[in-house]
């Protein structure tokens, strides 16, 4: 092998190796995505059918997917292939319009557990997970993404007391969410309806 052939090798090596380095990075970056925040576990005894239908978003860390909406709603229902079918639907006042994301979950492992992943584009995905829930009626929800910038108090009607809102502050505050930065959402829309309808 002559110098320029040893060259030309050198070159292509270092090319495939900065290409598999890439593609491993990206691997451990959408892994990191449906991991669990540290020190945040999900809730044991989960029933996915008494968690199905639609939820009203009550509180938030505000993020860009969802930056400026109010009347924010989740809808789950199932899908044929075992996974959950997600619709988040919310008003854009500076718009005067609704937005919608479809999306769909699949679950991390136990299914009595409540760690799912979601994905709203293609095959990236990001993990969902409920550490609080109102175990007797299913009437709310705390949920963390994948990091303490995501963070949801979810309802079953678009106002809760204020006991499940200190609750949700305190809980949310000693596991480490800046609560201070945490949006409540606004519910003043007659015409909000659920998907289909």
């Amino acid at each position: 092998m002559n110098a320029d052939q040893r060259k030309w090798f050198c070159v292509a090596g270092s090319a495939i190796s900065r290409r598999i380095v890439y593609l491993l990075a990206g691997c451990l970056v959408l892994a990191s995505c449906t991991q669990l925040p540290r020190g945040i576990q999900p809730i044991s005894g989960f029933e996915i059918n008494r968690y199905l239908g639609t939820w009203y978003e009550i509180a938030r860390l505000d993020h860009r997917f969802e930056k400026g909406l109010n009347n924010v709603t989740a809808n789950y229902t199932l899908r044929n292939d075992g996974g959950i079918n997600v619709i988040n639907r919310g008003y854009a006042p500076k718009d005067q319009a609704w937005k919608e994301a479809q999306g769909k979950a699949f679950f991390v492992g136990d299914k009595q557990k409540g760690h799912l992943q979601v994905s709203f584009f293609g095959p990236f995905y990001s993990s969902y997970v409920i550490f609080e829930l109102d175990k007797d009626d299913y009437q709310y929800a705390f949920v963390s993404g994948y990091n303490r910038d995501y963070l949801w108090l979810l309802a079953r009607k678009p106002r809760v007391d204020d006991e499940t809102i200190g609750r949700f502050l305190d809980r949310s505050r000693s596991l480490g969410f800046d609560t201070d930065e945490i949006i409540f959402v606004t519910h003043d829309r007659a015409e909000i309806l659920q998907p289909g309808q």
